[in-house]
């Protein structure tokens, strides 16, 4: 497919058989950034302000986001050059910094003050002044130096949110430290010591205190301590050397994240900025950490960019709207100004590689998923990945995060972290009208007055090979009573079996929901005893199938302007009769497909083998009893 707003250059299909893309493409799509946003600066161009809902934290501020994020991908653009770029582009933002600073200019950059959102952006100011060292820095006016000095001084012994930001601190105080300028050490040691108490293992940190497991992981906990290396000089120091091991241990599992349209898993929050999913996996290559080859290095990145480039993004203005693909807001949070989007800069740090680094002029090879169907446990963060390669889907099975800071705090459901899967190819139904009804990806109980429970606090039980357990205490609104419900996903190609195990008040509705299914074109929607399905135009097809437990009622819940992927939505589910009270086994087989699915057929052709009583378990034992196999049509077995 072309890309709808960009120029790029003629595709090599020699060098790049999977993507024709090239470092050409990529400096073509930094500079249609840079120029997007450029009608957007403020005279003096201290501050873009770009047009769309403004952040909580002001108008300035998102200003001065504006600046700070853009001039981020500027330096990757100036540095991974040379220099060798239009002049203007340093001028512009040489001139930004003066008058930023400048409290006379009219333009001023708030001061920095305690957890203030002006620490978020300062970081990037940091690493853009860092990198564009020779070309900006070394050449301002010592007056405009002091300036900025005296801006950073903010971070000095103040205090950040305890969660990714004490790294803002971190390099932000290392670059006050790289210029001879007043820092102070305790900061940039107990950032860097306070990340410790969240590594978890396997090349996973909680960001922050509590199950936090997203992309924050990547683009920020694994991003900023490398980066605080580069700027102190100490690439090769101890601490390096562990942050570039836990990245390694991150990277092996991370390839199978993106599908083969180079999409990536639709989890978590912040997700507007899109290519910054790509940060670590060029950290990895400019730190020798690792564990891709370059041809596939390339191959990931390129066709993640590529994939929004051709979905519309940046849009008809250039710019990076508030959402996936175009604006959608109930994909963003309230800290989310205009200009967020725009730590997208992050998944441009492969400029910094030189046009002869092997990343660049080796063969693209291809994803796993294009070789063979994947399955990847991550027993840390409580996930199972599947993904198929003749439709190219991934789909990530959560029984593990859910963004909760820990017990006894209050918590609110997330529809980003609270569903039972994601994909590549689908997201959440985020809008409060149909999150209101929780449907998608969803086991809940409904009262008579069609009351949702929700799935808050996730208690996993584990995930190995291709099996992840998971409970939860389900509340009917208004009822203090907690009903436990156990989960276990089994997985099987391009399917999702879920074993259920319910405890229920009498009277209540057991539902439970598929992928939901958006796009521009309303999805068809069919039912049949026991099973119900969505299909889009394009043939991607969702479907929950009833093997055990359900009643014959099924059905397609449709929506108009609640997901991210398209104004039209619809999920399949299944609804059981009225529950007698105590417990009950359901068993459900999920499916997210790019082929002809015939529910009929797999309802007869997956086998469910129960052995004892779901009404005789008592204590942590309901999530295991009774005894579930699940026998699939080429005679695999799996045990729940």
């Amino acid at each position: 497919m072309p890309a709808p707003h960009v120029s790029l250059p003629p595709t090599d299909r020699v060098l790049s058989p999977r993507t024709g893309w090239t470092r050409a493409h990529w400096e073509a799509v930094a500079d249609a950034l840079l120029a997007g946003v450029a009608p957007y600066a403020t005279p003096g161009f201290a501050q873009y302000r770009l047009p769309g809902r403004g952040s909580w934290s002001g108008i300035v501020c998102d200003g001065l986001e504006g600046y700070a994020r853009t001039f981020l991908l500027a330096a990757l653009r100036i540095a991974g050059a040379g220099g060798d770029v239009d002049p203007r582009l340093v001028e512009r933002y040489a001139a930004g910094l003066a008058a930023g600073t400048d409290p006379a200019s009219g333009e001023a950059w708030p001061r920095l003050t305690d957890c203030s959102q002006q620490m978020v952006e300062a970081a990037s100011v940091a690493i853009g002044l860092h990198e564009t060292r020779p070309w900006i820095w070394d050449r301002l006016d010592p007056r405009v130096q002091e300036r900025v000095v005296d801006w950073f001084s903010g971070f000095v012994g103040a205090r950040t949110w305890d969660n990714n930001w004490r790294l803002f601190q971190v390099v932000s105080e290392q670059f006050l430290a790289s210029v001879g300028a007043p820092y102070e050490q305790a900061d940039i040691d107990g950032g860097l010591d306070r990340i410790e108490d969240w590594y978890l293992g396997d090349g996973w940190y909680t960001d922050g205190d509590g199950r936090n497991f997203d992309y924050y992981n990547g683009w920020a906990l694994h991003l900023y301590p490398l980066l605080w290396a580069r700027i102190a000089g100490d690439e090769d120091g101890d601490r390096a050397k562990v942050y570039k091991e836990r990245l390694t241990a991150f990277l092996r599992g991370y390839v199978h994240f993106f599908g083969g349209d180079g999409a990536p898993v639709h989890q978590g929050r912040s997700l507007a900025y899109r290519y910054a999913a790509l940060a670590p996996v060029w950290m990895g290559a400019l730190t020798g950490a690792t564990p891709y080859a370059p041809g596939l290095t390339r191959r990931l990145a390129s066709g993640s960019v590529r994939y929004f480039t051709e979905c519309g993004v940046p849009d008809e203005r250039g710019l990076l709207p508030l959402g996936w693909y175009d604006t959608f807001l109930p994909s963003t949070q309230p800290y989310s100004g205009p200009a967020s989007p725009y730590w997208a800069s992050k998944g441009f740090l492969g400029l910094l590689l030189p046009a002869d680094h092997e990343v660049w002029t080796a063969r693209e090879l291809p994803l796993p998923v294009e070789e063979a169907d994947q399955y990847t446990a991550l027993p840390v963060p409580g996930w199972l990945l599947h993904g198929t390669r003749h439709d190219g889907i991934v789909r990530l099975v959560n029984h593990g995060s859910d963004h909760h800071p820990p017990e006894p705090a209050e918590v609110l459901a997330d529809p980003h972290y609270a569903a039972l899967a994601y994909s590549t190819h689908t997201a959440p139904q985020s809008a409060p009208h149909a999150w209101e009804r929780t449907a998608d990806n969803h086991i809940a109980l409904v009262d008579a007055d069609g009351a949702v429970s929700r799935r808050v606090r996730i208690r996993p039980l584990g995930a190995e090979g291709r099996r992840a357990a998971s409970w939860h205490a389900a509340r009917l609104p208004g009822h203090d009573t907690a009903y436990r419900i156990g989960t276990t996903s089994l997985l099987h190609g391009p399917w999702e079996v879920r074993v259920h195990r319910v405890e229920a008040p009498p009277g209540a509705t057991v539902r439970e929901g598929g992928h939901a299914l958006a796009g521009p074109e309303r999805p068809a929607g069919h039912t049949g005893p026991y099973w119900a399905m969505a299909r889009r135009l394009d043939g991607l097809t969702s479907a929950v199938v009833g093997l055990y437990g359900w009643d014959e009622t099924a059905e397609v819940a449709r929506d108009i302007e609640a997901n991210a992927f398209g104004p039209h939505s619809a999920v399949p589910y299944l609804r059981s009769p009225a529950h007698p009270g105590g417990r009950s086994l359901h068993v459900t087989l999920v499916v997210l497909s790019g082929d002809a699915v015939h529910p009929e057929e797999l309802r007869t052709a997956v086998e469910v083998s129960v052995e004892g009583d779901a009404g005789s378990a008592e204590g942590d034992d309901a999530t295991d009893a009774p005894a579930v196999t699940i026998r699939f049509p080429d005679g695999t077995e799996l045990h729940a």
